[in-house]
């Protein structure tokens, strides 16, 4: 039975990047990368849920809470901008 090769390669090419892998990173940095790419997935994960669930809201919102909404999120971003300003006078 032939079974399917993950972009047309084989076992050896597979173990042959493998090897290059371990050569560029080192053995010791490979479960770093391993954890922060799973982080970097859950994390992903997690946001594209959010982004769904927000469409979802957003479809059973009045025009007026979606406006107080959006009013909200301007003040935020402006309250973000001012602290971030503060924050960069006081390393300067």
């Amino acid at each position: 039975m032939i079974t399917p090769l993950i972009a047309g390669l084989g076992p050896q090419e597979l173990v042959l990047i493998l090897i290059v892998i371990l050569l560029l990173f080192g053995a010791s940095k490979l479960p770093e990368l391993a954890r922060g790419s799973g982080r970097a997935l859950r994390i992903f994960k997690a946001e594209t849920k959010g982004l769904m669930d927000d469409d979802e809201d957003q479809a059973t919102k009045t025009p007026e809470q979606r406006e107080l909404d959006a009013r909200q999120k301007l003040l935020d971003d402006e309250a973000d901008r001012i602290a971030r300003e503060r924050r960069d006078d006081t390393t300067a």
